[in-house]
């Protein structure tokens, strides 16, 4: 069973950054080479999860409409962590973000992480 921890979130004012990290307890290196899907979800209360952002391996990363050219999908196999850089926050993307990870019929979630943008 995969474990996904995601850390990062907090309060931050409309315009500010955060980077949100997913520590993943297997190789992510392994999976990447396997074909895994890695991304980041958001789900605001009352609302549907949606998806932010994603990336595998040999295709470039993908990205929600809303969060191009503010969010960026990253990853370091040294130390099994995803990111999600998210820059010029806005008070919409206030949620839950959650760390994803697909492989097959494998699909692996992490706990979450709170995100709130207000002033």
């Amino acid at each position: 069973q995969v474990q996904l921890v995601e850390s990062g979130g907090g309060l931050v004012q409309p315009g500010g950054s955060l980077n949100l990290s997913c520590t993943v307890s297997v190789s992510i290196f392994s999976f990447n080479i396997m074909g895994a899907v890695m991304g980041w979800y958001r789900q605001a209360p009352g609302k549907q999860r949606e998806l932010v952002a994603n990336m595998s391996r040999g295709r470039r990363p993908n990205y929600a409409d809303y969060v191009q050219g503010r969010f960026t999908i990253s990853k370091d196999n040294a130390v099994n962590t995803v990111f999600l850089q998210m820059n010029r926050l806005k008070p919409e993307d206030t949620a839950n973000y959650f760390c994803n990870i697909k492989l097959g019929l494998q699909d692996s979630w992490g706990q979450g992480t709170q995100v709130t943008v207000s002033s």
